[in-house]
């Protein structure tokens, strides 16, 4: 692709010859002729004017004289990130179902789809057009799947799940099982399972991390929000309900009945106890716990430790220990 065509793409202003012909993105490291590279720090540019890269996309700091051409945008990250998205080659994206797999008659599969190897699909599933199931993987009765899906192997899909369109499972994800819900019985001490009945349901544009878990509702629906990426090792409980464009990372916990608003950001190994409520924006760092019921308040305000509270109140409180200490 022709670099200015690259620069239209991505709506990024062109400096220098744009008939540059652009065939990959790399790290300014590894680059050579044909790549494009992105700087978002000015100390990086003259590196990566002097790299193997044939242009080089920069923040408003950058676009002073160069060697090589530019492209120049407020964002060189996201830009860089859409530049290779459109530069990436075409997969083939061959259809058809493996001799291995196990379709039940009454399941609905578009003509595009592909089904690897040792498949299973239940009675009633409906797999919509282009989408692409990976090898081991098993998808449940009444199991509907939008568009252009990727499930890679070894994903299970519970029944009656349901999942929209560009969804993208990576290996070992389990969607839609019972959530951990028992009544304890006062009198014999033993627990009786409460109804695991309600459904799961993913939105378009969601991404869902390598062996995590997302529990179905108990008699209502779990829900996660369009656009919403969920890291490795992820448990979502029964009931949950996950806004849109949230960012959720490893070994993070959803305990049941929590409400996740739109754009919150959870950092990794942080604990969310039932029936909690992140309001919209608000940002939990690494290893925070939220106890039961607590309403967590503040767009762009990032929360810390346990239980969580605004890190400049957080960061007070270890000052103060830190100053008793040394009086001890």
């Amino acid at each position: 692709m022709q670099l200015k065509k690259v620069a239209e793409l991505v709506h990024a202003r062109l400096v220098g010859d744009g008939d540059v012909e652009i065939r990959g993105v790399s790290s300014i490291e590894s680059a050579s002729a044909g790549d494009l590279v992105f700087v978002e720090d000015v100390d990086k540019r003259q590196q990566a004017l002097e790299s193997g890269a044939s242009a080089v996309l920069v923040g408003d700091f950058g676009a002073g004289e160069s060697s090589k051409p530019l492209l120049v945008c407020a964002r060189p990250r996201l830009a860089f990130a859409r530049a290779a998205r459109f530069l990436a080659p075409a997969s083939k994206r061959d259809c058809g179902i493996h001799s291995s797999a196990v379709v039940h008659p009454a399941a609905r599969l578009a003509k595009d789809v592909k089904v690897d190897e040792s498949v299973v699909i239940g009675e009633g599933a409906e797999i919509g057009s282009g989408s692409r199931i990976g090898a081991g993987s098993v998808i449940g009765a009444k199991v509907r799947m939008g568009n252009d899906c990727e499930l890679h192997p070894n994903v299970t899909v519970y029944s009656g799940t349901r999942l929209g369109n560009r969804v993208i499972v990576h290996a070992g994800a389990v969607l839609g099982s019972d959530g951990f819900g028992y009544v304890r019985d006062e009198k014999t001490g033993h627990y009786e399972k409460f109804p695991q009945i309600g459904r799961l349901e993913i939105e378009d544009d969601v991404e869902i991390g390598a062996n995590s878990t997302i529990d179905r509702g108990a008699l209502d629906v779990t829900r996660i929000g369009r656009g919403t990426k969920i890291d490795n090792l992820v448990h979502v409980g029964h009931n949950v309900q996950i806004g849109e464009d949230v960012v959720i990372a490893a070994q993070t916990g959803l305990s049941g009945s929590a409400v996740v608003k739109n754009n919150v950001v959870i950092g990794g190994q942080v604990g969310i106890a039932d029936h909690v409520r992140i309001e919209e924006g608000a940002i939990l760092g690494a290893q925070s716990g939220v106890p039961s019921n607590k309403i967590i308040r503040g767009k762009g305000i990032v929360f810390w430790g346990t239980p969580a509270r605004p890190i400049r109140e957080y960061l007070k409180e270890l000052a103060v220990l830190a100053r008793l200490a040394k009086r001890e």
